[in-house]
């Protein structure tokens, strides 16, 4: 037979003499008959004496690949599309029966180095040269390799479809726990069970920040996540189990967010709430988080800010609260406002010592003891009253918040007055 001819283009398979196909037909389905016998013998996956739909697959791929590789021998320019459809098509079966590529990648090898086998058993006969036996062996590990490619695309598309719709399921049991009024609990667990979930006593809810980068924090696989909210959440089952704090602090490093309360499962819109919420009031300055490399970042818990969030669950009503315990103070200055605000607040916190206000503002006890004065002529009686200096803690405290950490300020209108009821007052923030 002749020998194999120079080729100008590098593609392996020009080496090969055309007449190679013609000698190679003949044999097809003896060398398919060995494959197929020492893949069985050598891949216990491919081993199914009692299955004969695996055993008619197998054939199939091993009659189909042989008489390819023999077309492509005969033609260089063959087709490879429908033997490589095919091997995708094989990879997303393996990946749908939850298999690994492993075992298909192992019969692989075995049919080639039964093809080569028998290849090199009939050089001789064929007196074929070893620059065209060597050039069989090229073509061999290519082609081999061609399969492999097609087949785990096929498995990584399969394998991706797959994580989508899982993700796609995971998004809308998020939806159904962040319902409110809650979905029915049947519903919960059935899709639960879809999403491969499973289902704990309690969780908390996580409201994100916006990252500034593009990175994307990664999360242990049973927190729910979804990111593409307008408020990106997660739900962090079993929240107080040993260790998990550190996991979610892990998970959140240089990210900011907000831990909304344990409560169970059934609750989960009332944690994800609080969380958001308290993410407002972060973000707002009202609370201040704990800054990490490169800005604002950190992993705050609604639990240390109960008593904030309770000031500022219902901002109207504080807002209409200072109004009426603040309009002493309407008409004045601000500056007077604020000094007078910030030592009234301290002798509250103080059991109205006047010593320890001075301590605490960092001023004279003599100051403080004037200040004192002129709160006594401004409100009177209502400092004698538990109740009033009850309500007036409370406002103060709200108005110090918004001062010291927003930026913002609760000031009396410029037409403030108090009345002849003693209602008075319209305050504004500034």
């Amino acid at each position: 037979m002749a020998d194999a001819s120079s080729t100008t283009d590098g593609r392996p398979w020009a080496d090969l003499p055309r007449d190679l196909a013609d000698h190679m037909r003949p044999h097809l389905d003896e060398v398919a008959d060995d494959m197929i016998q020492e893949i069985q013998t050598r891949v216990s996956e491919y081993d199914r004496p009692g299955d004969g739909s695996y055993s008619g697959t197998l054939r199939l791929a091993v009659e189909r690949v042989l008489h390819f590789f023999v077309d492509r021998v005969a033609d260089p320019g063959h087709d490879s599309a429908p033997v490589a459809d095919f091997f995708r098509a094989i990879g997303r079966g393996e990946a749908g029966e939850g298999r690994s590529l492993d075992a298909m990648q192992t019969a692989m090898r075995v049919g080639g180095m039964v093809a080569w086998r028998r290849l090199t058993e009939g050089a001789d006969v064929l007196h074929v040269s070893p620059r065209t036996l060597g050039a069989v062996g090229e073509v061999l590990m290519e082609f081999q390799d061609e399969l492999a490619h097609a087949a785990a695309e096929g498995y990584s598309q399969a394998r991706a479809a797959v994580a989508g719709e899982m993700q796609r399921r995971r998004k809308r049991l998020l939806d159904l726990l962040f319902a409110d009024p809650p979905a029915a609990r049947e519903a919960i667990a059935d899709l639960a069970a879809a999403a491969h979930w499973p289902v704990p006593r309690t969780v908390a809810a996580v409201a994100l920040g916006r990252p500034r980068d593009a990175r994307q924090p990664a999360f242990p696989p049973d927190v729910l996540a979804d990111l593409t909210r307008r408020t990106p959440s997660l739900i962090v089952p079993d929240p107080d189990g040993p260790g998990r704090a550190k996991l979610v602090d892990r998970a959140l490093a240089g990210t900011l967010a907000v831990v909304g309360p344990t409560v169970p499962l059934m609750e989960a819109a009332r944690s994800i709430q609080w969380a958001r919420k308290t993410l407002c009031l972060v973000q707002r300055g009202v609370i201040e988080a704990d800054d990490g490399p490169g800005g604002q970042s950190g992993v705050i818990r609604c639990v240390e800010h109960m008593s904030t969030l309770i000031l500022f669950q219902d901002e109207g009503l504080i807002t209409s609260l200072a109004d009426l315990r603040l309009a002493p103070l309407a008409h004045l200055r601000p500056s007077q406002q604020d000094r007078l605000a910030e030592t009234l607040l301290a002798w509250l916190q103080s059991g109205r010592n006047a010593n320890e206000v001075a301590m605490r503002l960092h001023v004279h006890p003599q100051t403080v003891r004037y200040r004192l004065r002129q709160l006594e002529e401004l409100f009177g009686d209502q400092l004698l009253d538990p109740d009033l200096r009850f309500d007036l803690e409370i406002v103060l405290r709200a108005r110090a918040l918004l001062a010291e950490n927003a930026g913002e300020r609760i000031v009396p209108s410029s037409h403030a007055a108090v009345g002849d009821s003693g209602e008075v007052v319209t305050f504004h923030r500034n």
